[in-house]
Parts: structure tokens; sequence; C-alpha cells
């Protein structure tokens, strides 16, 4: 193995902190990964990976050493597309919420995979917050303001947001024509934040101010579908992005409340980590995301 493949695997090594999880990401035995970075340790003369029997991690200087590797990598791939002519390749992993994924982008996916046919794409979907180095994971795609500082973080769209209730709902509990009328028996369903654990309050724009809802609730959730199956039970209201709710509108499953008072529109933003310089197959995905994006909004 060259020097160059040796510092591939000792960079996935380390960004999966494992040489098993890297093997399989290389499809290499792991007797190689394990071979090439006891090489490189040879050559360099210093210890890069701290070993135990659950945990890999880089010492100082194996730190040093994965970022420089990570810089060099990217440049080589870069040069190497750019004097060839070649298209970006290999396998990307990237982290979406579910239903962002089902309706914006798998739809659109052909075009992407027929543009860049040597990229090879793999999609986990959660709304969990992810250590993309420990994980492998290329970039992730979430609606709402990320909290995450240790992430750049690329802003690509707004999506407006709706107040919605089932008929059943309504019914019971008649349609608020002002969010002050909320305070008259009215129910929400309560979505906890993965980041903090507290219900979040329902919101809303009132003479060009945002003004904030906290209202009881029967039911809380943590996942977007549940939120979503709740209030079509007549649960109580909820507040999703609109695009999520189209269906639902048309068929009469849920009407929109309070369209005066709208909540603030969601950002939907691409993170990657600040210690990873950009693959060109990641800055493609990148910017493919922004143009479906631009399209649909």
């Amino acid at each position: 193995m060259d020097r160059l493949d040796a510092m591939r695997v000792f960079s996935r090594v380390v960004e999966r902190r494992s040489f098993t999880l890297a093997a399989e990401d290389l499809g290499l035995p792991r007797s190689t990964v394990t071979d090439a970075v006891k090489q490189l340790e040879a050559h360099l003369g210093v210890r890069l990976l701290e070993r135990t029997t659950r945990h890999v991690s880089p010492t100082l200087d194996g730190e040093a050493y994965y970022r420089r590797c990570v810089s060099i990598l990217a440049d080589i791939e870069d040069a190497e597309g750019a004097f060839a002519g070649a298209k970006p390749k290999g396998l990307l992993r990237v982290d979406m919420h579910g239903t962002l994924a089902r309706h914006f982008v798998l739809p659109r996916l052909p075009e992407f995979l027929q543009t860049y046919p040597d990229i090879e794409l793999y999609i986990s979907e959660g709304d969990r917050l992810v250590d993309l180095i420990r994980e492998g994971i290329d970039c992730v795609l979430r609606v709402g303001t990320p909290q995450n500082s240790d992430l750049i973080v690329r802003r690509i769209a707004m999506l407006g947001e709706a107040t919605l209730a089932s008929p059943a709902y309504l019914e019971r509990f008649g349609t608020p024509a002002h969010p002050d009328m909320l305070a008259e028996g009215h129910r929400m369903v309560g979505f906890r934040s993965s980041a903090t654990g507290a219900v979040l309050p329902l919101e809303f724009t009132i003479d060009g101010q945002v003004c904030n809802r906290v209202l009881p609730a029967t039911v809380s959730v943590n996942a977007a579908e549940g939120y979503f199956a709740a209030a079509k039970l007549g649960l109580g209201l909820i507040q999703i992005p609109r695009y999520h709710a189209d269906h639902a509108l048309r068929t009469g499953e849920l009407v929109q409340v309070l369209e005066n008072f709208p909540p603030t529109p969601s950002s939907v933003s691409v993170l990657y980590p600040h210690s990873r310089q950009l693959s060109p197959r990641v800055r493609v995905f990148i910017n493919w995301l922004v143009s479906i994006f631009d399209r649909a909004t």
C-alpha cells in the first residue's frame, strides 16, 4: 500500500474511531487497515493512535497528522478532478430529516446520480444531533436553527410554517380567530426538543412581533411523524412546515387556522465539520441541494 492510500486508511480510522468500521467503509480486510497504520507509525517514528479493546482515538501527534492528511487528500482529489476533467466519485454519506428527504430530495435524486454516476450515496434518516466525524457522515440536512457551533452551517432555504388542527378538534374546541383565544380551553400536541427535552411553544406573528403560546398538552412526542399523526387524531394544534401538510390539507384531514398570524419560517441548513475540508463529491452534492430547494421554494 502506497503512502497516499495509507493516509486515506488512517484518516478513516480516526473518523470512525474503529479499525473494523474503517475497514468496512473502505472494503478492506481489517488486517490490511491495521498494517497500514502500523507502517505509517513506523515511517513517522511517532504513535498516531491510542488503542484499547473498545476504543481508538488519535494521539496529539495523530490529530495533527490527521488534519494534514485531510487537507492533502482533498487537494489531490481536487487537482485530479480539475486536470483530468473527471467527475467526483466515491462513497458519500449524508443524514437527513425523513420528511424533508422524501418530499424534496428523493424525488429528484435520479438527476443527481445521472450527472454523477460514480458517486455512491448512502442516506440515513433522523433528526437527532449526530457526531459527523465519529459516525462517518459527510454532511447533514436539517430543518430549524442548528445549535452545534462545532459545525459549519450553510442555510439553503426557508420553509413557510402553518398552524393546523383536525376537523374533529375544531368541532370540539372551536376555531380560534386570534392567538389570544387559545387560552379559552385549546390544546396543543407537545413536541419535545431533541436538544433540550423541553416542549416547544407555539409561535405566532402578531403586529410584526413573534409571540409564543404554551398550551396544555395531553400528548407529547419527539418525532415529526408522531406529531403529525397526533394532530390528525384530533389531539391538539400543531405547527409544521406547510409542505408537509399539503396532502392532509387537500384531503381535509387537517385544516389551517390562524393564517393571519403565521409562525416564523423554518430554515433548512446543510451542516458539515470544520475539521474536514470539503471533498469534491460533498461540494457538488451541497450545490445540488441548493439548486433543488431554489426550484422548490
